[in-house]
């Protein structure tokens, strides 16, 4: 029997049945909505998504922890949300994991990563090369140390044949640097007469980029509430939503990552046109 807790008539034992019972609803509806979505559950997904996983340091200061142990726990975080994405059938899933300006950061914080970087690798290449999901290295790998220099190159040598998710993961990755890149190496092949100067456009400099082949970002995330793009995939950013939740990287969750998907879902892309009249979105 189910009891209005507002009646006033309910014996204690009664009223105590009553609240057991809202909270028990309470829990299985909060349980519900943080559950994973399927594909079918979206109004629209984008092929393309970008995340810059801030606020690793944030969480360990609030946590009252080292920032490598902040580092760690984002590590964690990561491999629910790299299944959740291949789960949902998106194509491409680029992810921030070390800068060219961070560099700049201690000598202790560094090294902290860069042995993430070799047990990231270790603990889930097996994983992501059974699931066919092919990996890219953006960034110069020449300044990394030997050891994760190795470890990069075999990941994407070990799954370069893989036709799933293209998992692009931005190691020692600055975006201006990658447009320099791109414009040195047409600039040689003007020089070398294999097409003219004239010739060069849009699709010839994409062809150069780290991400030659890939569609451009739909939907770009960067977790903590911070709004700004860190040298971050520049280029291919151009007609990218953005979507900036206060959620420290370390906190999320896969529930955290199917509400900026839902997001994306609702706007209205129109790449610099306009919607015509009675047109649907």
């Amino acid at each position: 029997m189910e009891y209005n807790i507002q009646d006033m008539n309910l014996t204690l034992q009664e009223r105590m049945q009553a609240m057991k019972l809202k909270a028990w609803k309470t829990a299985l509806t909060l349980a519900l909505k943080k559950t994973p979505r399927t594909s079918s559950e979206f109004d629209r997904l984008p092929g393309h998504v970008a995340i810059i996983m801030d606020g690793n340091g944030r969480w360990a200061k609030k946590h009252h922890l080292n920032v490598s142990r902040g580092h760690r726990q984002g590590t964690e975080n990561l491999r629910e949300i790299i299944r959740h994405t291949d789960d949902l059938g998106i194509g491409v899933l680029s992810l921030y994991a070390f800068s060219t300006e961070n560099w700049n950061r201690s000598e202790e914080e560094v090294g902290a990563l860069m042995q993430l970087i070799l047990g990231f690798f270790a603990s889930e290449i097996d994983e992501l090369d059974a699931k066919n999901v092919r990996i890219l290295i953006l960034g110069d790998k020449g300044r990394l140390p030997e050891k994760q220099r190795e470890v990069l190159k075999e990941a994407e040598k070990r799954t370069e044949k893989n036709t799933g998710l293209r998992l692009n993961i931005a190691v020692n990755y600055g975006s201006r640097a990658e447009i320099v890149k791109a414009v040195q190496e047409i600039a040689v092949k003007v020089k070398n007469g294999t097409f003219r100067a004239e010739e060069i456009n849009e699709q010839t400099v994409s062809d150069h980029l780290y991400t030659a082949g890939q569609p451009d970002v739909d939907l770009l995330i960067r977790t903590s509430g911070e709004q700004r793009l860190s040298n971050f995939l520049l280029y291919q950013n151009a007609y990218a939503e953005f979507v900036f939740p206060e959620t420290l990287w370390p906190d999320f969750s896969v529930h955290d990552y199917d509400l900026a998907l839902e997001a994306y879902g609702k706007r209205e892309r129109r790449f610099g046109g306009r919607k015509k009249a009675g047109e649907d979105v």
